[in-house]
């Protein structure tokens, strides 16, 4: 493989990291609710929460977002992103959702400024608002293809909740991996769904999710922050 070609994928992999230092592993998205709850017991619900939520949120909200987002940066359109950071905000249904997406947004964009990444520095209070704005704002930096990035921002969503589960059900490590492997086979489908969504399609609604993230900002005891 050419370097040229190689390096968006290894700058993929580097923004859809774990160990990017946004926080993303200290966030459960009511997961941690619903485990004390005894909505999650085991792997097989696990995955039944996690399908919903790829089917409805990811393909019909995350998705279309994160591609108007891309768009918007690769035409260097600030008013644009202004205006899809603010439907994304829309979106976000409880206080700590709002306060994920801005904790997240405000690190990834203090590190693409730290990092050159072009215009981060310029429209920094804006990406501070959105973490999916930061990433398309870096994958069109590095060059990476639209859809290569949404795959990318699908399978670094799935893992952090997985790996959250693992630790809150809890499950085992190979319960975690065989839950990855089989969710992931849902991936393309659900960015393909993203990717073609009309603007008057997008929107996502799950009560579960809502109701867990709601009852998460008071759980007497809690290992994640949302």
């Amino acid at each position: 493989m050419r370097t040229e070609s190689a390096l968006p994928l290894l700058r993929l992999l580097q923004l859809a990291s774990p160990s990017l230092p946004v926080g993303g592993f200290t966030y459960s998205q009511g997961v941690e609710w619903a485990v004390e709850a005894g909505w999650i017991a085991d792997a097989a619900d696990l995955e039944a929460w996690l399908t919903d939520q790829v089917d409805d949120t990811l393909s019909c909200l995350e998705i279309p977002l994160l591609a108007r987002l891309f768009d918007a940066c690769a035409d260097g359109d600030a008013r644009a992103l202004r205006h899809w950071c603010g439907i994304g905000w829309a979106w976000r249904e409880t206080a700590e959702l709002r306060a994920e997406e801005r904790n997240r947004g405000r690190a990834l964009a203090d590190l693409l400024v730290s990092l050159d990444v072009t215009r981060a520095a310029e429209w920094r209070e804006t990406l501070a608002t959105s973490q999916l704005a930061g990433f398309a704002l870096a994958a069109v930096h590095w060059e990476i293809p639209r859809e290569t990035a949404a795959l990318g921002y699908a399978w670094s969503w799935l893992e952090n909740l997985v790996l959250a589960a693992v630790k809150l059900v809890p499950l085992g490590q190979t319960d975690g991996q065989r839950t990855l492997l089989r969710l992931a086979e849902r991936l393309p489908a659900a960015v393909e769904r993203g990717l073609a969504l009309p603007d008057e399609a997008i929107g996502a609604s799950l009560p579960a999710f809502a109701i867990a993230s709601s009852a998460h900002e008071t759980q007497y005891t809690r290992l994640f922050r949302s």
